[in-house]
């Protein structure tokens, strides 16, 4: 696949080229101004939930799912995972990522935040620290020094919400925000 690593503040990202699909992920404070309507969704649903659903992809090139914390620490939404678990060795081998809320009813009348995008492993010690220090705070639980801490950029996003008043938002940098309506039954 194309692209390449570049080191920025102690953050490895992934870059792709324009001509990929979709344009080059943003960090979360440009995604923030971008598209704050599903950004602040996302926050709420995250500070709610303390837990997301993520997709990564294995060796194999089958998915995996897997809960995680998830933080927004200064300009970055981070996520910490166990010293060498699966989905951190899918992460180091295939930045590709997808961010899921955790959906609680069969209804789906809370909505469900989607993020793809890339992750990459930080090694700014102060970021780390900033991260753990609010997992503790929250959870009441340190993350260990030795454990996985990465950045995740957004290239697109997506929420769609059912019931009455159901409709679906998506947002990438190329097609801006759009509004979907979604069909009823019967």
């Amino acid at each position: 696949m194309p692209g390449r690593v570049r080191p920025d503040q102690g953050i490895h990202r992934y870059c792709l080229p324009d001509t990929a699909k979709g344009a080059t992920p943003i960090r979360w404070d440009e995604f923030a101004a971008a598209c704050p309507q599903i950004a602040r969704m996302a926050e709420d649903r995250f500070a709610k939930d303390r837990l997301v659903r993520l997709g990564t992809i294995r060796a194999d090139g089958s998915p995996r799912i897997s809960p995680c914390e998830i933080e927004i620490v200064g300009d970055h939404l981070v996520l910490g995972m166990m010293w060498r678990s699966k989905k951190a060795l899918d992460l180091l081998r295939d930045p590709r990522i997808v961010v899921h809320s955790v959906t609680c009813s069969p209804e789906g009348t809370d909505g469900d935040i989607k993020l793809y995008g890339r992750a990459a492993e930080t090694s700014d010690d102060g970021l780390r620290r900033t991260y753990q220090d609010q997992v503790e705070a929250k959870l009441g639980w340190r993350p260990p020094d030795r454990s996985h801490v990465f950045v995740f950029d957004v290239e697109s996003a997506g929420f769609v919400v059912f019931g009455d008043d159901s409709y679906g938002l998506t947002w990438s940098a190329r097609s801006g925000l759009r509004r979907l309506k979604m069909p009823r039954d019967g």
